[in-house]
Order: C-alpha cells, then structure tokens, then sequence
C-alpha cells in the first residue's frame, strides 16, 4: 500500500484489493451514480474488476485515483484523485480531477478536501500543467466543488446525451490560488 497524502482526517492512498467492499458499497448505490450514466455495479466480481480497472492506471499512467480513508475508523468514504483520461472527449488526452464517496459521507467537506490535495499533488509534485474536469450540468454538488477548488468553466458538452460542464485549471492559475 502506498500512501500519497494525509490530512487531519483522511488518508489517500492506492486502491488495493481488500478495498473490494468499499467500493461495493459505494458503486453498488444508485444515488451514487445518478449523475454518473445510472449504471450502479450488482456483483462483487464487479467491484474487483474497479479495483483491477484503476490498478492499471497505476501501472499504464502512473496516476489514478485514490483510497479516501477516515483516519480515526479506517472506513472506505470513496475515491478520489487525478487520471489520465483519453475516452470521455474525443481526441482530447488529460489529467482528469475526480471523486466519488459513500452517501452517508456527503456534505462533509471531504470531496473539498481531498480536490484540494489532488490539485497540489497534480501541480506541486507531478509538474502537471493543466488538470480538468467534467460533471454533469445537474450535478450541483459536484460542479460546486469544482468551482470552489479553482477550476474554471470553460463550456457545455454532451456525453451520452446528457449535458455536462467541462473545466480546466492551469497551473499558473493554482499557483496564483496559492
């Protein structure tokens, strides 16, 4: 297990094999993935194959996303973290910003937080120039989120035929937030 930050009261760290549950428990739950194309997972082979899924990023890019865990109970809250993501617009290659938490975890500040990190990892250590982000127009939480860790709107996209906003941070915007 490799731990990239820790906070007050989290830990972000490589998703590994034993976190099969959490991420079970988190995309098994359709309000989770109600802004996400509504296709929540219904197997734990399913959430093995996430876990697999993102493993391989890690080997393929040397990035992707992150265990968000609670200090104090060690519970699985979700993922976050950046990615290399070449599918979601065409022929557009970028460090995609993402998170994805357990319902009862909402609203706590913690996609804030960990978004936060994420940025200054992609940034301060990684020597990223650029890191975007994309959700659904109807997803107020997330595109709150985006907007109050810096990132800037750019324009409306469809993606599967439903509008999302797309958004964009440069570096020497970050620095500047600093």
């Amino acid at each position: 297990m490799k731990i990239h930050i820790e906070t007050e009261r989290l830990i972000l760290r490589d998703i590994e094999a034993y976190d099969t549950k959490g991420i079970f428990e988190l995309d098994s739950d359709p309000e989770v993935h109600q802004y996400i194309g509504k296709k929540p997972i219904k197997t734990i082979r399913e959430a093995e194959e996430v876990i697999d899924y993102i493993r391989n990023q890690y080997v393929k890019n040397g990035i992707g996303r992150w265990a968000i865990i609670d200090k104090k109970t060690e519970d699985f809250i979700g993922w976050t973290g950046l990615k290399y993501e070449e599918g979601l617009r065409k022929n557009i290659g970028y460090y995609d910003l993402g998170y994805r938490l357990r319902k009862k975890y909402w609203g706590k500040g913690i996609a804030t937080e960990t978004a936060i990190e994420s940025l200054t990892y992609g940034f301060a250590t990684l020597g990223l120039e650029e890191i975007c982000a994309a959700a659904d127009v109807n997803n107020l939480g997330s595109n709150k989120v985006l907007k109050k860790v810096g990132l800037q709107y750019v324009e409306t996209f469809d993606l599967d035929g439903a509008p999302h906003n797309w958004y964009r941070l440069r570096k020497p915007e970050w620095m500047e937030l600093q």
